[in-house]
């Protein structure tokens, strides 16, 4: 059996054909759409869990040893791993929020893969992450299906996050692919996510139209200009079609975690000064909810940043603002804050007004979010999202007869006003915008395997 696989930023989910129609599989509970999260004991736990309880063995020499110190670390630590210990989708990020100081705790992995600089050990454990992610959700989709997954299409965007190029697509391709091998599939293929929901919505066209598709996903935004149409459907190469892509590592995600800092990180201390009247160091709130940025959550969860926090705290004017951001280092609270910043921005489409409660130590915090504040907040990322708009048109040198857009920040009243101001009078469409990329990649899964 075949699938296509959406190993989203925000979300995971896959699909098979039925027929000549995509079909979504259950991965949680009732839903086809599972959080790509993990939440495990310790970070040495998922290592352990793959090779203990998935029957799943590294690929090479540096992976065993990558195994054999994991599973000496937790035996220090006195941890006997069982099987439901590693959780994923919505039960882990429910555990992490109940108690996220007992647990190590991973969002959105794919927004890593193409760092530059990662060293060996770094790479193989974003493997490891990946590859028990992977495994869990083919072991549902399985249940779901009651068949064996032997092939799959992984969707990837026309840029992976990272600064390296085209270095940090191949180092990400590369994690996937090797993620994907180990967690038993046995065909692999790539598509670029636009392409997939590009094709999902060519199946209902009647005629050939040159159609933009706007994907913003949890990490990146990609636009893929692409003719389409009943001249175009089925066929293996589709080279001549594409006629220009974007993409940049800027996602929903970077909405949620600029909602964050401009509007809930008062109360750690944003704004307030020391008793000399020198501002706060702006980096100690930005760093510990760049939840997709590993250099900004390494440098403030870093041991000699606690001797920083403190000296802050002692020379703070209002000491007990501090006092939360030193909760937030040692309960890794910046996960939950952008949780609650994404709930603004969700419910800001339909209201004026938001109260978050941010809950740390041993208070319960309401800042006031007005709509009117959390679009000043977000104009950085939605001003470089529009940007990837106006450039994939101007590649490709011709305008679209309509623009498809699709993920789930698609949803947005402003990023779509935002695309229409950019390209007006030209229709706007939707589909199921989480679903549109999985059911895409089924088909063209359809395509490879077949």
């Amino acid at each position: 059996m075949y699938i296509g696989f959406d190993y989203g930023t925000a979300n995971c989910s896959v699909a098979s054909m039925d027929g000549n129609d995509p079909t979504l599989h259950l991965l949680e509970k009732d839903s086809f759409y599972i959080p790509s999260t993990l939440a495990a004991p310790t970070r040495d736990s998922v290592a352990e869990h793959l090779f203990r309880h998935r029957d799943l063995a590294p690929l090479d020499a540096d992976g065993e040893q990558r195994l054999r110190r994991a599973i000496a670390a937790n035996r220090e630590e006195d941890i006997d791993l069982q099987f439901d210990d590693v959780m994923f989708g919505q039960a882990a990020l429910d555990l992490y929020l109940s108690d996220p100081h007992e647990v190590y705790y991973v969002k959105s992995p794919k927004s890593f893969l193409g760092a530059m600089g990662l060293r060996e050990a770094q790479l193989g454990f974003f493997e490891d992450l990946v590859c028990a992610m992977m495994a869990n959700i083919k072991s549902q989709a399985e249940k779901s299906a009651q068949q064996i997954i032997t092939d799959a299409v992984i969707g990837r965007p026309v840029n992976f996050q990272g600064r390296g190029g085209e270095a940090s697509n191949i180092q990400a391709e590369t994690i996937l692919r090797r993620a994907a091998t180990r967690a038993g599939f046995r065909n692999i293929e790539f598509q670029f996510e636009p392409v997939a929901a590009g094709l999902e919505y060519e199946a209902s066209l009647t005629e050939d139209k040159t159609v933009l598709v706007v994907d913003i996903g949890g990490g990146t935004t990609d636009c893929s200009l692409i003719k389409m149409g009943p001249s175009w459907a089925g066929k293996a190469d589709r080279n001549d079609s594409l006629i220009a892509h974007t993409g940049q590592r800027i996602g929903g995600n970077d909405l949620d975690i600029h909602m964050t800092f401009k509007q809930l990180m008062h109360p750690f201390g944003f704004g307030s000064r020391t008793l000399s009247g020198l501002e706060m160091p702006l980096t100690q709130f930005w760093n510990p909810i760049a939840i997709n940025d590993v250099s900004a959550q390494a440098k403030f969860f870093a041991k000699e940043n606690l001797k920083d926090l403190k000296h802050l705290h002692k020379e703070a004017a209002e000491p007990e603002k501090l006092a939360r951001l030193l909760s937030v280092y040692h309960d890794t609270l910046g996960y939950s804050l952008v949780k609650k910043a994404e709930e603004a921005k969700i419910a800001l489409s339909d209201s004026q007004v938001f109260t978050a409660q941010l809950k740390v130590l041993s208070e319960l915090i309401d800042v006031d979010i007005r709509l009117d504040e959390m679009i000043e907040a977000i104009e950085v990322p939605k001003s470089k999202m529009v940007e990837l708009v106006s450039e994939a048109v101007t590649l490709g040198g011709t305008k679209p007869d309509v623009i498809f857009m699709t993920g789930g920040s698609a949803r947005s009243p402003i990023l779509r006003s935002a695309v229409e101001q950019v390209l007006p009078n030209i229709p706007l469409v939707s589909g199921n915008y989480f679903g549109s990329v999985t059911a895409g990649l089924a088909r063209w899964a359809k395509v490879c395997f077949e």
